[in-house]
């Protein structure tokens, strides 16, 4: 089975904010939409920005460089439909969120 990797406490992302935390080698923003959890590659495809250093509006997540959007739910560039990051499962523990990579998920 594919190994669940622990990223963040709750307390780190609160409500409203996304952060960046490493998942093994993979770099992960890490967003708290409403209470519900969610993840995909930290590393905007245009030029290398950090996505999880930037800004969070409702389901969106901006890249702090250029300002490519992102939907945080599914990975969706905002504008580009041939644009998506990859996304990973996200579960809270009583010690923690937990991340698997989705080319982990695929390979169980």
């Amino acid at each position: 089975m594919a190994e669940w990797i622990r990223i963040a406490s709750a307390a780190e992302c609160p409500p409203g904010k996304v952060i960046e935390r490493l998942a093994g080698e993979r770099i992960v923003a890490l967003a708290n939409v409403d209470g519900r959890w969610h993840a995909i590659d930290g590393v905007c495809p245009h030029q290398g920005g950090p996505l999880g250093q930037g800004r969070l509006s409702g389901g969106v997540v901006m890249c702090p460089w250029h300002g490519w959007r992102f939907d945080i739910t599914t990975g969706q560039h905002c504008d580009s439909p041939l644009v998506c990051q990859e996304s990973f499962e996200v579960e809270s523990r009583e010690d923690g969120i937990y991340v698997r990579p989705a080319s982990e998920a695929e390979s169980s």
